[in-house]
């Protein structure tokens, strides 16, 4: 392993990897020497441009696009058995990354909202992570990569189930890393604040400009500063580092 290829030879899996911090993640990995298999569900058009952007980028290295709703047990079981099946059977780095929101008050959420971002944030953790974390413990080296939100840390007005399903992807970190800390598989998890994703931009103006006011560099982070940090974790350079919350929110909680 090169210092300018930390992930040289490794096959990655990333969920929800077509857009924002997940294709970040996609990239950088990849850059780094990663084989990469990522997972989309909505994004076709984009998935697809994707793999083929970075198989010309890096012609000796696999990019997979596979579709699946990992939300769905049944859907994200393929999903994983497919991702396993292009990476010949192994796997290195699981980034469970997927995840929606539906912002709104708890007095007005209907209960079809808060199933989908509690099926889609925190179901997605066994859904994925099951059938992929014997595949890791087997070769007893490897690491998985939770995307959790501060909101999950601190909770938000209007993200009660985004919070709750986020508070639990922390709960699901810890306590898998202690179960397989002494396998040689780490399990560390990424708290974003405010990230320039498409979330993000779809925050009114008059409201961003709010949120960008309450932190110290008056502005959002970007999803390769995320991207970073996710590969660093998955990378022998953290290979003490488990259990851990390592929130990148700019100081806004401070």
């Amino acid at each position: 392993m090169s210092a300018d290829l930390p992930l040289s030879g490794r096959k990655c899996v990333v969920t929800g990897g077509a857009r924002g911090i997940g294709a970040a993640v996609v990239r950088l990995a990849l850059a780094q020497g990663a084989d990469v298999v990522f997972g989309y569900h909505s994004s076709a058009a984009a998935a697809a441009e994707l793999a083929e952007r970075m198989r010309a980028a890096h012609p000796g290295q696999r990019c997979t696009a596979l579709p699946g709703r990992v939300g769905d047990t049944a859907d994200a079981g393929r999903f994983a058995e497919d991702a396993l099946h292009e990476l010949d059977g192994a796997v290195d780095i699981l980034v469970n990354n997927a995840g929606v929101t539906h912002d709104i008050s708890f007095a007005r959420i209907r209960r079809e909202q808060w199933d989908e971002v509690l099926e889609t944030n925190l179901g997605s953790m066994f859904n994925v992570t099951r059938p992929l974390v014997m595949p890791l413990v087997r070769q007893r080296r490897g690491a998985i990569v939770n995307i959790t939100s501060a909101s999950g840390l601190h909770g938000a007005p209007g993200q009660t189930a985004y919070s709750a399903s986020k508070s639990g992807v922390i709960g699901f970190t810890k306590a898998l890393a202690k179960e397989i800390g002494g396998l040689g598989v780490t399990v560390n998890a990424v708290a974003p604040g405010f990230i320039a994703t498409d979330m993000t931009a779809a925050i009114p103006e008059p409201q961003a400009e709010r949120l960008r006011n309450l932190i110290p560099s008056r502005e959002f982070g970007d999803a390769d500063d995320v991207a970073a940090l996710v590969c660093f974790l998955a990378s022998d350079r953290a290979r003490y580092i488990t259990g851990q919350v390592i929130e990148m929110s700019g100081g806004l909680i401070l």
